[in-house]
């Protein structure tokens, strides 16, 4: 009897299952790999596991990423960007400062909602002393007081690092809210939690002076 798939249907040979292309087994060997570093930390994860879980020999992992840590890196780089686009966004889709304020905390808390984990990845890390790891999750903070700190610099007039000063706040209260939210066992509602930590950022910058676009 030949070796070739017989087509129960037609009783010819089954077509091959295609290669998927490269793009696309990029982002199965990511999507596994999240799961597994979610799941047991960094140190604890195995290529083994990550491959057998994307249903794929090592080797083909390995054409991907030539390891470990560069797979991890890889996961960062898309998730820390992620966050950074979140609130680029919300900054950018509106002219209203109280909707802004709004908009930036529930990225926040829409990251850290994400039922893959991914936020792990960025803000719990086992592997923050690994210095491409820290420079990743300090460079993503980065970004977001940065988008977060010309705003808010555009709007009142303040200089720039009184501007920064006040992102930072902006964005670790967001942040620590959010997480803490995350891990509270449902003791406030996602929308109540937004809204409480909206009237605290807002009472502070709402004070601010605002520049007159036609001075």
């Amino acid at each position: 009897m030949s070796a070739e798939t017989v087509s129960p249907a037609s009783g010819g040979p089954a077509p091959r299952r295609g290669r998927l292309p490269r793009q696309a087994r990029r982002r199965q060997l990511l999507g596994a790999a999240r799961e597994v570093f979610v799941a047991q930390g960094y140190h604890a994860a195995a290529m083994d596991e990550i491959a057998e879980r994307a249903g794929v020999s090592k080797p083909v992992l390995y054409q991907h990423f030539p390891g470990k840590l560069e797979l991890y890196l890889a996961l960062l780089d898309e998730h820390t960007q992620a966050l950074a686009d979140r609130v680029r966004v919300a900054l950018q889709s509106t002219t209203d400062n109280h909707l802004r304020v709004r908009r930036s905390v529930q990225a926040y808390f829409d990251f850290v909602d994400d039922p893959g984990g991914a936020y792990q990845l960025v803000f719990e890390s086992d592997l923050r002393n690994e210095p491409a790891v820290r420079s990743r999750v300090e460079g993503s903070l980065s970004e977001v007081v940065k988008a977060i700190a010309e705003t808010i610099a555009a709007d009142t007039g303040y200089e720039p690092k009184d501007a920064e000063l006040l992102s930072v706040g902006v964005a670790g209260l967001a942040e620590v809210g959010a997480r803490w939210w995350l891990t509270s066992d449902n003791a406030l509602s996602k929308e109540h939690a937004v809204d409480l930590l909206v009237q605290l950022a807002w009472r502070g910058l709402s004070g601010a002076p605002k520049v007159d676009p036609q001075a």
